[in-house]
């Protein structure tokens, strides 16, 4: 006994001097204190601070430090969730510059891609975060445009699919919502798309709805055939019961400006029919794209298409080129400009300048971007009144480069919409970039500052947050970001990237 009362000392000595080491290693937390937090409900700003831990917020309220964590003073500024991009062309960029600032700049932590009919398959996705590291989170849908060029070629698709291409298309797209892409997206009005059915569109979609998938689009037409565009969207909404989005909605017609609350009062409708439809918007009244999309019956060649595009659908002395290969000095010039300096009328450089653009094309057929316009085509009354739908949420639609929106677009709304002209209260605007962003797109735990959510978060000065992106310098950077968290991780801090790539790829649940 005396033996085993010794051993007893022996082994309560070792263990009071030498403590054993805890299996599971504390997991290090960061407070951020003294701030207004808006958590991306619509609820009103409220103080407090936020606590979290690893790549979750742990809690929220009226917390105290403890031993041994991060302590950031948010000096009675405001905290967001992250801003999530339903529509975004960023994901180009992000393999030569990951810290990803055209979007952190803005507060942007997630982005939404495979827009417009164009995507990478989910396979290619994966490997992409298996081989590098990036600072924002990736979610995906699958593009029609991109499905139909893998099945029936590249250059055959300005024609309808044929049955046994369409269940080729229905095979591919099925392998990739397996794998985690949201849903289906359309680019209707691009030429890739322009030439499919109705029928084609609606088999897919329906198939997408089997997966629980989402269907988001830019239809057929933003101009003079918008209300039909729309009608097709409503229709495919009804037949497969899924939720349906439209993409940047717009009023590109010069003769339908000012009818806004029509186009809600028609989606309103919808909603009431049962049909869950949305929209997302960029906060500006001109648009990045190709000059064919000038053409809705692409009549290249036609002189009245060329006039119809200049009479109505853009503004030639306000819209500029922003990108021409074949020939680089028309970039930054208006086609107003470039028609006086051609010596010809706005619509017959319009027609010249897409026959140079295809011809350059043909010569260099591995060439890609060839030329971009920024067309004005919206009014700024338009444009607010979209935003203002309760069914609206935000995004940029832009890439790292060109279009000011690419930069801008968050911070914009922000500066524009919410501090100077009052069209949106705060809590209204954040919640257009969180968390109703995240339910119509089908984000779980993100857009929300709740316990247990991921810790991608905002913290912005309201008094000075503004956009600065010009289309003379569309990459200068927004002022009042003042820090922001991707998965826990601060990535971006004092206009600066801090080096953290914590981003994710994001699968369909």
């Amino acid at each position: 006994m005396k033996n085993q009362a010794r051993i007893y000392l022996l082994l309560l000595f070792v263990l009071l001097k030498y403590p054993l080491q805890s299996q599971t290693k504390q997991i290090p937390t960061t407070l951020i204190e003294h701030v207004w937090i808006v958590d991306g409900t619509g609820s009103p700003a409220r103080k407090g601070s936020v606590r979290i831990s690893g790549n979750q917020i742990l809690s929220i309220g009226n917390l105290k430090p403890i031993a041994g964590e991060t302590v950031i003073d948010g000096k009675g500024q405001y905290l967001s969730p992250g801003f999530i991009d339903s529509h975004s062309h960023h994901f180009g960029s992000l393999k030569k510059e990951p810290t990803g600032v055209a979007m952190t700049n803005q507060g942007i932590t997630t982005i939404i891609i495979g827009q417009d009919g164009d995507s990478h398959p989910m396979d290619s996705l994966t490997r992409f975060f298996q081989q590098n590291n990036i600072a924002v989170n990736v979610a995906s849908y699958t593009g029609h445009s991109s499905v139909r060029e893998k099945i029936m070629g590249e250059n055959d698709v300005f024609r309808k699919s044929s049955l046994d291409e369409l269940e080729q298309m229905k095979k591919y797209l099925a392998n990739d919502l397996q794998k985690g892409s949201l849903g289906l997206s359309t680019g209707l009005e691009y030429e890739s798309a322009f030439y499919s059915s109705k029928e084609e569109v609606l088999a897919l979609a329906q198939l997408t709805a089997k997966y629980n998938g989402r269907y988001m689009s830019h239809i057929r037409s933003e101009d003079i055939q918008l209300n039909e565009a729309i009608d097709e969207i409503i229709d495919i909404g009804k037949t497969t019961g899924m939720p349906v989005k439209l993409s940047h909605i717009k009023i590109a017609n010069k003769d339908d400006w000012g009818k806004a609350g029509l186009i809600i009062k028609k989606l309103e409708l919808a909603r009431k029919q049962g049909v869950d439809i949305t929209a997302d918007v960029y906060p500006y009244t001109f648009w990045n794209s190709t000059l064919r999309v000038l053409f809705p019956d692409k009549g290249f060649t036609n002189l009245k298409s060329a006039e119809l595009a200049v009479n109505k659908l853009f503004d030639a002395t306000q819209s500029v080129l922003v990108r021409f290969a074949p020939q680089p000095a028309y970039a930054g010039k208006t086609i107003a400009a470039i028609a006086k300096e051609r010596n010809e009328s706005e619509a017959v450089t319009l027609m010249n300048l897409i026959q140079i653009a295809a011809d350059y094309k043909k010569a260099n057929p591995n060439a890609s971007g060839i030329e971009a316009l920024a067309g004005k085509s919206m009014n700024d009354e338009d444009v607010a009144e979209f935003l203002k739908w309760n069914q609206s949420n935000i995004c940029s639609d832009g890439a790292a480069g060109g279009h000011p929106r690419g930069y801008g677009a968050f911070t914009r709304v922000l500066g524009k919409y919410v501090r100077a002209e009052k069209k949106l209260s705060l809590s209204e605007a954040i919640h257009k970039m969180t968390g109703l962003t995240a339910e119509h797109v089908g984000l779980k735990q993100r857009g929300k500052i709740a316990k247990g959510y991921f810790a991608d978060l905002v913290l912005f000065d309201p008094s000075t947050v503004n956009d600065n992106a010009t289309i003379k310098n569309g990459k200068a950077l927004s002022s009042g970001i003042n820090r922001v968290w991707v998965n826990g991780k601060m990535v971006y801090h004092q206009q600066q990237a801090t080096g953290e790539l914590p981003g994710i790829l994001i699968k369909r649940n």
